[in-house]
């Protein structure tokens, strides 16, 4: 019982330290740029994990600075895109997602900053001896929920983005159901006045 309720415990705070990391959706308007800043140490390693949801053709621009104003990494019209790299100096550093490319089309963009190395388990590292078998136990479910959490965060993804696709799709079978309708109610009437031309009697002209 007590190990359960141990595992339990420790579980609780992995999910409390998988929080740490900044987690953002926004929306990203047409003809608009945004940014976002991150102070980040020396010698601090740092992951930038982002991708369009919905909107156009699922795609944006995206680039990240270092304090000096040196480009990092640049993606041009991606839907999505992973950046990992070390911090060489001390600062703010700037990551800017574009839509200045769209005239009409808004996008929903997803993006994680994970900045440092995840601290390890309260209590497993903290002696020189070999990790007990509960220990161990507890590491590996720490890992488990790490790679869980990651595999949901990016069905849910999948999903609302699936979801959108859909929606505009229904949409789209929708107009075209409802353009065919006036069509074919137009080409009906045609037909119609036509066909009552052909046998309406005219009258004869008089003589004069």
């Amino acid at each position: 019982m007590m190990e359960t309720l141990y595992l339990a415990i420790l579980a609780l705070l992995c999910c409390l330290q998988a929080c740490l990391s900044v987690e953002l959706t926004f929306e990203l308007p047409d003809n608009a740029k945004q940014c976002f800043y991150e102070d980040i140490p020396e010698n601090t390693k740092a992951i930038i994990e982002y991708q369009v949801v919905t909107g156009g053709h699922y795609d944006v621009d995206m680039i990240l600075e270092a304090p000096n104003g040196q480009i990092i990494h640049k993606g041009v019209k991606k839907q999505f895109d992973s950046v990992t790299w070390t911090a060489t100096q001390a600062g703010t550093y700037r990551v800017c997602f574009s839509n200045e490319f769209s005239t009409f089309s808004h996008k929903l963009v997803y993006f994680d900053f994970q900045v440092g190395e995840e601290k390890p388990l309260p209590g497993i590292t903290e002696h020189l001896t070999a990790m007990t078998k509960m220990e161990t136990s507890s590491a590996r479910i720490h890992e488990n929920f790490n790679t869980i959490d990651d595999y949901q965060k990016h069905h849910r993804l999948r999903e609302a983005q699936g979801r959108k696709r859909a929606e505009d799709l229904n949409a789209r079978v929708m107009y075209w159901s409802m353009g065919e309708t006036v069509v074919i109610l137009l080409i009906g009437i045609g037909q119609v006045i036509v066909l009552k031309n052909f046998f309406t009697e005219k009258k004869p002209s008089g003589s004069t």
